[in-house]
């Protein structure tokens, strides 16, 4: 049944709340690991299938770069592995199947006999196993899948789960904790992938700072734009790059250095000017200070007979690459347009997102500032620690201080709070006046909070619209004192964004509520979510 498993377990036994509990309590902690990816949903698959009493779990993740859903994982008999892993489905089936009539309590129940599963889904695993008597007994054709939501709101993946060891169809209670599972399991899966780009993110700049040591080793020009290409290869995953400037004599652009190309190759000899590549450079296709376009796009705006490029790295799907332009201008001291670079052949197949074309645009100013290298390497450190929209220190960053500040309290007998807080109404604010208008809110957000600490307090961006303060040598009634005050200054701001938002925090103080930097964490941020609870999102009183 496409990913989804088919067939029941006659095995009896029904599990204690407390087997449920427990891998609940175990899916939870698998949100805090750091484990990779390919460990994590195998230990997700594992637990559920253990707590919850199913014979097979499969996990179905969604390829942004083909805009599907591809087995990734299977717990369960060898031959529902080696028929379901890999299997690559799309909306033209997940659609049917997630549809609104077969919702209950969070859950898709799909009852047998309403599709025709090898017509739907050619290769599906139906598990040769015996049926079971009475109305409320498992089909070896019923199928029940729970989606994987981003706390973001769209689609990770997508849990299916078959052969529930009752033979029996789940109750509304056992579907509660399935759906409850599955909900911190997609948390688990959303911390994996952004920690895998937070990984990323940090390889790019790595490799910047290593290009910018390499650029001030020299003045050739040529050696120093053949150091850029190879960076935005080797950090951002572009497979063809190419620098180009125009020629002193004619005026065309040609290949000065390149990756993945030869620089006699006819591929990046297009012989544009600068005049015909300024007609692309128009706001709105920028972004980051890069310029984005469809193939239509481009080429309705260049000479028809001009020699262009096809891309040969395309995926399918609103969020693929498909024969993209990507260029990055290059400006002198003056502003004025001096050359400009060509990224091509994503290796993930994706259209990059503002984090990459941001990384991109570096590279770019690293080729026309070389000589400035010691001002781009202060710049690199700095993003190494810090949040590049708010400027606030990132999660790294906290994360690090958290450990050294509970290491100082040991050592000196004092305790010090955390504060952890997450922005109500942001999602909303995103949604109505546009990302732009979110990430104004954000910056906002995050002045607030620097305006009122102390010189010695720090103050964190650690996610999303998630925020964090630690502050030395203070209790939980001074730390509870400091989110009212920034309660209340959001709200007296004046400014019109911020007073459509809350911060919701949690209080935890060190060593009382946490003996060790990962338990005060959640400790402050069980707190946090008890505050979402409240009336106006705030802290109860202290009792």
């Amino acid at each position: 049944m496409l990913t989804l498993t088919h067939g029941a377990c006659v095995d009896p036994q029904h599990l204690s709340a407390f087997t449920r509990l427990r891998g609940l309590l175990e899916v939870t902690r698998l949100v805090r690991s750091d484990e990779d990816l390919d460990h994590l949903l195998a230990a997700i698959a594992r637990t559920t299938a253990e707590s919850l009493g199913f014979g097979t779990v499969v996990l179905n993740l969604y390829r942004r770069a083909w805009d599907d859903f591809c087995t990734t994982t299977v717990h369960g008999s060898e031959h529902a592995r080696e028929t379901l892993l890999g299997d690559a489905r799309g909306w033209d089936v997940w659609g049917r199947v997630l549809d609104d009539r077969f919702l209950r309590r969070g859950a898709y129940l799909v009852p047998h006999g309403t599709f025709d599963w090898d017509e739907l889904a050619p290769r599906s695993y139906v598990p040769e196993l015996p049926r079971e008597a009475g109305q409320d007994a498992w089909h070896p054709e019923d199928a029940l899948m729970v989606p994987l939501h981003h706390s973001d709101g769209p689609l990770l993946g997508i849990m299916a789960v078959d052969e529930p060891a009752s033979g029996r169809q789940p109750t509304d209670e056992e579907l509660d904790v399935l759906v409850a599972l599955a909900s911190h399991a997609a948390l688990a899966i959303q911390s994996a992938q952004e920690s895998a780009e937070s990984s990323r993110h940090r390889n790019a700049l790595e490799q910047l700072l290593r290009v910018s040591s390499r650029l001030t080793e020299t003045f050739a020009i040529d050696a120093i734009l053949q150091a850029v290409c190879d960076g935005i290869h080797h950090a951002l995953g572009f497979e063809t790059v190419s620098v180009d400037l125009p020629d002193p004599d004619t005026g065309d652009l040609e290949p000065r250095a390149a990756y993945g190309w030869e620089l006699d190759d006819p591929a990046v000899h297009s012989s544009f000017t600068l005049a015909e590549i300024a007609v692309l450079l128009v706001p709105e296709f920028e972004t980051q200070g890069c310029y984005l376009l469809t193939s239509e796009q481009a080429r309705a705006r260049v000479r028809p007979e001009a020699d262009t490029y096809s891309s040969q790295r395309c995926g399918k799907g609103p969020h693929a690459w498909d024969d993209h332009w990507l260029i990055v201008p290059l400006y002198g001291r003056s502003g004025e347009l001096i050359g400009l670079i060509w990224a091509d052949d994503p290796v993930d197949l994706l259209v990059p997102s503002p984090a990459r074309l941001q990384a991109l645009r570096v590279f770019a100013n690293q080729a026309t500032t070389a000589l400035d290298a010691a001002a781009q390497f202060e710049e690199m450190e700095f993003l190494a620690d810090h949040d590049p929209l708010t400027r606030l220190r990132n999660r790294r960053s906290f994360v690090r201080q958290l450990e050294l500040e509970t290491s100082r309290s040991d050592r000196y007998g004092r305790r010090f709070a955390l504060l952890v807080g997450d922005v109500n109404g942001f999602k909303q604010v995103n949604d109505r006046r546009g990302h732009p208008a979110g990430d104004r809110a954000l910056e906002s957000v995050g002045r607030v909070l620097m305006d009122g600490r102390r010189e010695v307090d720090g103050v964190y961006r650690i996610g999303g619209d998630e925020f964090a303060l630690i502050l030395p040598e203070v209790g939980s009634d001074e730390a509870r004192a400091v989110a009212e005050r920034i309660h209340d200054a959001m709200l007296g701001s004046g400014d019109e964004l911020l007073t459509q938002l809350t911060i919701s925090f949690g209080v935890a103080v060190y060593p009382e509520q946490g003996a060790d930097p990962e338990s005060l964490f959640r400790a402050a941020d069980e707190s946090m979510y008890s505050a979402k609870r409240e009336p106006g999102g705030r802290l109860p009183s202290a009792s």
